[in-house]
C-alpha cells in the first residue's frame, strides 16, 4: 500500500482497566490494522502513553469524511471485529475521548506509510492538544508554521503534523467524538525526550491548560522514530 495523506483524523485516547494496555495492544496489533485497511481507512500510529499505565492511545486517518462512514462502517459491521470485539471491549473503561480532526493547513498532517511498520518501532511521539477559544485563526496558525513549527524541528523533531478541529458532523453516530469544542494538535516524532515546550507562544488563543502526552510506539505502530 503506498503512502497516503489522510485529509481526515481521529485522535483517539482509550482509558483501560488496570494492567489491560497489553492485552489490548497485543489484540490490536494483530487483528485491526490490515483489517481497518482493507476497509480504506488508515491506522497511522498507536502508542503507550507513558505518564499513565492505563492510557492506550492511536491515530485512524480516512481520505474524507464520506470515506469515513463507509470504512467504519464495513468494519464495525464486518467479521473481524465482530470476531474479536468482546475481547477489545473487555479491557476497557472508557473510548469515547475521540477528537476529530483535519490538517491544519495544506501539507500539514502527517504522511500515513504501512511500509514503516516494518521497521520497527522506536522513539518517542509528543501529541498536545490545545483547546481554544474559537476556531483556530490565521493568526495562530501562522505561529504555528512560522514559529512553533521550527521550534520543533530544532528540538529534533523527526516530523509533524499540526491539525484543528474537523467541523463536519459525526456521520457514524455509533462512535462517538467530542463535540462543541475547538482544538489544535500538534503530534512531534523524535528519537530522544523533549525538553521545550510550544505552549507560551500560543496562550493567547487558548481557553485552558494543553494536555500533553509523551506516547511510546507499539511494534507495529507506522509512526515511530
Amino acid at each position: 500500500m503506498p503512502p497516503t495523506h489522510p485529509q481526515v483524523v481521529e485522535l483517539r485516547q482509550y482509558t483501560l482497566r488496570p494492567q489491560q494496555r497489553d492485552a489490548l495492544i497485543e489484540l490490536f496489533d494483530r487483528e485491526f490494522v490490515e483489517s481497518q485497511e482493507a476497509e480504506g481507512m488508515g491506522v497511522m500510529g498507536q502508542f503507550r502513553d507513558l505518564g499513565d499505565p492505563d492510557r492506550f492511545v492511536w491515530l485512524r486517518g480516512f481520505a474524507d469524511m464520506p470515506s469515513r462512514a463507509r470504512g467504519l462502517q464495513g468494519f464495525y459491521g464486518g467479521p473481524v471485529w465482530a470476531a474479536h470485539r468482546d475481547a477489545a471491549n473487555a479491557t476497557m473503561i472508557d473510548s469515547d475521548d475521540v477528537l476529530l480532526l483535519r490538517p491544519a493547513w495544506h501539507g500539514a498532517g502527517l504522511a500515513h506509510d504501512p511500509a514503516r511498520r516494518a521497521g520497527g518501532a522506536g522513539g518517542l511521539v509528543a501529541v498536545t492538544v490545545f483547546t481554544l477559544n474559537d476556531a483556530a485563526s490565521p493568526a495562530l496558525l501562522d505561529v504555528c508554521r512560522e514559529r512553533m513549527a521550527s521550534v520543533l524541528q530544532s528540538d529534533g523533531a523527526l516530523a509533524q503534523g499540526w491539525y484543528v478541529t474537523e467541523p463536519s458532523p459525526n456521520n457514524f453516530p455509533r462512535l462517538p467524538v467530542r463535540e462543541g469544542e475547538h482544538v489544535l494538535v500538534s503530534v512531534a516524532v523524535f528519537k530522544e525526550p523533549i525538553g521545550r515546550h510550544v505552549t507560551p507562544a500560543l496562550s493567547q488563543w487558548l481557553k485552558q491548560p494543553p494536555h500533553s502526552m509523551k506516547l511510546a510506539p507499539t511494534a507495529r505502530s507506522a509512526i515511530h522514530a
